[in-house]
């Protein structure tokens, strides 16, 4: 998936887990948890979908937060595995799911359809997503958390730096026509989000005297 599909689904899946669990899951760091698999890609293509695409490894990281915050850590724990286990899995495949039990790279079984990320079926899967995503956003009131000053918020400099800002720093364009204006959107409010939590982190207090 492209990062706005993966962004959307790690979203809706943390907060409907959230709800049985009587949660409330940080919504940037949600978001961020959905394109971590992806910075194998720094490393170069022939690293992709290995060891960060596994289920296993997410697990095994997550032991430690598990352990002190119990079903708090579901969610992120949920929006992590999101990335590989229905994103990736769905669109294309050839996934190291179960490393470092087995390096063998995983498909979804037959009779199900694999889909290409540039398939006519994904961008329109993924814009679906984007959308619903979107709509749950504004019927919680979570879009509001863009426009104000939270520490957490910083969070979201990693997905634009490594995915939105460089997908339209080429061209051609690495996304297609139909998602250019869900990415943009997640570009804007993203990075308004962090220049007011980078403002009002450097802010003098009110009642601080400013030093010459």
């Amino acid at each position: 998936m492209f990062a706005v599909g993966h962004m959307a689904l790690a979203y809706l899946i943390g907060k409907a887990s959230a709800k049985p669990l009587r949660t409330s899951p940080n919504m940037p760091l949600l978001l961020v948890l959905s394109i971590i698999p992806d910075m194998d890609i720094i490393i170069g293509e022939n690293f992709h979908r290995g060891p960060t695409h596994s289920v296993i490894a997410a697990l095994l990281v997550f032991i430690p937060a598990l352990f002190f915050y119990r079903k708090r850590a579901i969610p992120y724990l949920l929006a992590l595995s999101s990335h590989a286990l229905i994103g990736d899995l769905i669109v294309g495949g050839d996934l190291m799911l179960f490393w470092p039990i087995t390096a063998e790279k995983f498909f979804l079984p037959a009779p199900f359809p694999r889909l290409q990320i540039y398939s006519v079926a994904n961008m329109v899967l993924e814009f679906l997503l984007f959308v619903v995503a979107t709509a749950v956003m504004l019927k919680n009131r979570d879009i509001l958390t863009f426009f104000q000053a939270h520490k957490s918020n910083i969070l979201l400099a990693i997905p634009v730096v490594t995915v939105l800002l460089p997908t339209f720093g080429g061209y051609p364009l690495r996304v297609p026509l139909i998602l250019v204006l869900p990415h943009l959107f997640y570009l804007v409010i993203f990075s308004i989000a962090v220049l007011l939590s980078l403002s009002s982190a450097f802010k003098t207090p009110a009642n601080q005297p400013k030093t010459t």
